[in-house]
């Protein structure tokens, strides 16, 4: 076996697990509300989701076409410098995917994604190599401005859905009006799923048709192989099974107090704006978008709102895209330094005792599906925290 071939098999183990951490890390914004309103049972919600996941992977490949492209400069680096770049880059969206879930924030995997090729990127070829803006295309057009609105037109959405609500049945008593949403949960709940699988498993799918390219088993006009979909659509499946605990409980007990009126109107929104932007083939943000419903659904019905989660998520939010890229930065230089399949191999052990650290951490005060709808108040003293388990 070749050095460029191991290169190339970490590249692709890599890109499955940073695929993993984007199921475990984004359960929380289709099954969040559901969880928390009683709609679903936290094991059958996330089963549910983790299937979903796995079909909607299957529904489209427009997002996987427009993964990097007119957002870094790759067409002048071959072979194994960019294998490389795009390994060192999977590793930064990797440990900042593992360690705002150690925090249990619900930030954005795609961003971190991307934050971590630019970083990588911008270390291998310099700042040249990044497009920031020019017409469609740029981070600024593609990352930037889709992050601002996102969230913005999903929680304007949301508001409106839920005063809408309300209002059609008021009259009615709370106990046959919540029984009803919660069923419309379940229906609601399990499109955002097939959503997240149709949209962000086709990153990572992407991703490794990159480096096929790259090694140059596969020409960039060819089509995605059917291996490569299969291998992405079950690994975010089964990090969606496993469930991201701290982060469920975040946004079903930290942001909001969610009913199943509001439930429905949250996953509703998100749904229709995940699916619209996979349809056109925009990388759009799942998390920010759930996150901006639930917080519409506060709104739009007069209920308290935890700003100062939600502050924290803004922060994890700005902060994703510059550390993700620091820590790809990192790794490329470490990996460049060393060279060759060592400096790979050194890289990957890197990734492999931040992510063992991290979960050895949440181990202290582990979440998991027999205690994620406590009380929000037992976890704000300290941030709260569980396991992928």
């Amino acid at each position: 076996m070749s050095a460029e071939l191991l290169v190339l098999l970490i590249v692709i183990v890599t890109a499955l697990a940073f695929d993993f951490t984007n199921g475990f890390h984004d359960t929380a914004n289709a099954m969040a509300t559901s969880i928390a309103t009683g709609a679903l049972k936290p094991r059958v919600a996330v089963a549910l989701s983790g299937l979903l996941n796995l079909i909607g992977a299957f529904l489209s490949v427009s997002v996987a076409a427009t993964v990097a492209k007119g957002i870094v400069k790759l067409n002048d680096v071959s072979g194994q410098d960019l294998l490389v770049i795009v390994f060192a880059g999977l590793v930064g969206g990797i440990l900042w995917n593992l360690f705002t879930w150690l925090l249990g924030l619900p930030s954005s995997s795609s961003h971190a994604l991307f934050g971590g090729l630019i970083g990588s990127t911008i270390a291998a070829l310099g700042w040249s190599g990044v497009i920031w803006a020019s017409g469609n295309e740029g981070v600024l057009v593609k990352i930037v401005l889709p992050a601002v609105l996102a969230p913005v037109i999903a929680a304007l959405v949301a508001a409106i859905a839920t005063w809408l609500v309300y209002r059609i049945v008021r009259g009615v008593s709370t106990d046959k009006t919540n029984e009803g949403f919660r069923w419309g949960q379940i229906g609601s709940a399990s499109l955002v799923s097939l959503a997240h699988g149709t949209n962000d498993a086709q990153k990572t799918m992407g991703v490794i048709f990159l480096a096929l390219v790259a090694y140059g088993s596969i020409n960039p006009n060819d089509h995605m192989p059917l291996w490569v979909m299969a291998s992405c659509a079950v690994a975010i499946a089964l990090g969606t099974y496993l469930g991201g605990w701290r982060i469920i409980r975040t946004l079903g007990k930290g942001l909001v107090e969610i009913d199943p009126p509001q439930g429905l109107a949250a996953e509703s929104t998100a749904a229709a704006i995940i699916l619209t932007s996979a349809h056109f083939g925009l990388p759009l943000s799942t998390t920010q978008t759930a996150t901006g419903s639930i917080l519409g659904t506060g709104l739009g019905k007069g209920a308290e709102v935890r700003w100062s989660v939600m502050g924290r998520m803004v922060i994890a939010w700005m902060l994703t895209l510059p550390l993700a890229g620091l820590v790809g930065a990192l790794c490329w230089w470490i990996a460049d330094v060393i060279g060759g399949l060592p400096g790979v191999l050194v890289v990957f052990a890197i990734l492999i005792a931040g992510a063992l650290g991290m979960w050895l951490q949440s181990r202290r005060d582990p979440i998991g599906s027999h205690n994620v709808n406590d009380e929000w108040a037992s976890a704000e003293p300290s941030e709260p925290s569980d396991s992928a388990k």
